[in-house]
């Protein structure tokens, strides 16, 4: 009997320390993700793959610590969806002191389940900027603005926040501090840093887009961090204009070298690449196409200083049209996503300077008269090694070649070459002055 409540006591501690080992693992786990760059669809796939890896761990939260001065307002529109429909509840932490949500990144704020700022920090700014570098009629820039604004309030006011002060930063371009953010209703906290933020978060209850409501368990939370992988680093490093034209400049270079040194594969396969890398970038941003006519036209008017004797004209009109088209070429809401102005400049010049340059070269070697071979001896003056009575040696370049003389010549006399048949070359003595 004392044997079977032995076993009895024994199985029921089993299954009571079976059943603590799952409640010491249910530690709640928040996802945190640094978005520290331009708005663009590298962070857009950034912003996704975070988002796909808390849900699929069911961590209790996913915070945003952004940063950003803007960007596209198609990636920007996307990762708003994104949030809004995320299982998992959505915080943006617009810090640390110092940091910024402009623009779009307003935008990504106000989605947010919760909204908090740093002290120090500021938020706004969200007037549209059309991309593609056109000016718009006063009716259409006031249908952008005003689908801009109504997105805006669609879920602001559905997140309890102010509609209104929201709308102002896109209709009037204001810009809110952490304190003004606050009494104003657009963010729900202010918070030092990510350790107090979370401690302020424990236990508050969020209401979901879909109206669900959730706990927040972020007090003693593991924190699993999302960083950038090495493709996501150099994808987003080629989303800078300014590169991407310096590696389309570079590249179109070295291809023109190879076709002028053919035979040189190096060059052209490097310039290949460098092209190619270009482009994608340039097809990730927003592109001003009528700039691409100013480069063509850049690279007609430099073509056409050598046919045509314009004293540098056209070259320089050309150098003009090619920095106007680097500088407009990349049309981007924020100054981060175009081409500085330093950039075209100075591209634009090298790159002009350069290709006339070459561009003369290669014209005035084709316009030379060949120099290889029995023909490039034609004209040369000669010194005669035996008489040429008529026939004998002469010494030209370096070289013995046998000589045919029309009248004689002593040994050591100069003589020009004439003429030139087989291996046998027609000379003249020089008349003596």
């Amino acid at each position: 009997m004392s044997t079977l409540r032995t076993a009895f006591s024994l199985a029921l501690l089993c299954v009571l320390a079976l059943g603590a080992v799952p409640a010491r693992a249910a530690r709640p786990t928040v996802v945190v993700l640094r978005l520290q760059d331009t708005i663009q669809p590298i962070s857009e796939d950034y912003l996704g793959r975070a988002l796909d890896h808390a849900a699929a761990i069911k961590a209790n939260a996913l915070l945003i610590e952004l940063d950003t001065p803007g960007g596209l307002i198609t990636s920007m529109r996307n990762m708003v969806g994104r949030i809004g429909t995320s299982p998992v509840p959505v915080i943006v932490y617009v810090g640390p002191q110092g940091a910024r949500a402009g623009s779009a990144g307003f935008f990504l704020l106000e989605a947010a389940d919760i909204a908090a700022m740093a002290p120090g920090t500021n938020a706004g700014a969200a007037h549209p900027v059309i991309q593609g570098g056109g000016k718009l009629d006063d009716v259409m820039k006031q249908k952008v603005e005003n689908d801009t604004a109504a997105f805006l309030r669609s879920y602001t006011a559905q997140r309890g926040r102010n509609p209104q002060a929201a709308e102002d930063a896109v209709r009037n371009s204001k810009s809110y501090s952490a304190q003004e953010a606050k009494q104003l209703g657009l963010i729900d906290l202010i918070a030092t840093d990510r350790a107090a933020l979370l401690h302020q978060l424990e236990g508050r209850t969020v209401t979901r887009m879909n109206g669900d409501k959730a706990v927040l368990h972020t007090g003693d939370a593991a924190l699993d961090t999302i960083t950038l992988t090495m493709r996501d680093q150099v994808l987003d490093r080629l989303m800078d204009p300014n590169l991407a034209v310096l590696m389309l400049v570079l590249g179109g270079l070295l291809i023109y070298l190879e076709f002028n040194v053919p035979g040189t594969i190096i060059p052209g396969a490097i310039g290949t690449l460098l092209v190619l890398l270009s482009l994608f970038a340039l097809n990730l941003l927003p592109v001003h196409y009528t700039a691409l006519l100013l480069l063509l036209a850049a690279a007609v008017l430099m073509v056409l200083e050598v046919k045509f004797a314009s004293h540098g004209v056209l070259s320089v009109v050309g150098i003009l049209c090619l920095v106007l088209g680097m500088l407009t070429l990349v049309a981007g809401p924020v100054p981060e996503l175009r081409v500085h102005r330093l950039t075209a400049i100075a591209a634009g010049i090298g790159f002009g300077g350069i290709t006339v340059l070459l561009v003369r070269l290669a014209a005035q070697a084709r316009r030379n008269k060949v120099l290889t071979g029995v023909q490039a001896l034609l004209g040369q003056i000669a010194v005669a090694v035996t008489p040429l009575a008529p026939d004998g040696q002469v010494l030209v370049h370096g070289e013995l070649w046998q000589a045919h003389s029309h009248s004689p010549a002593a040994p050591n006399a100069r003589v020009r070459v004439i003429s030139a048949e087989g291996l046998t070359l027609t000379v003249e003595p020089l008349q003596r002055a």
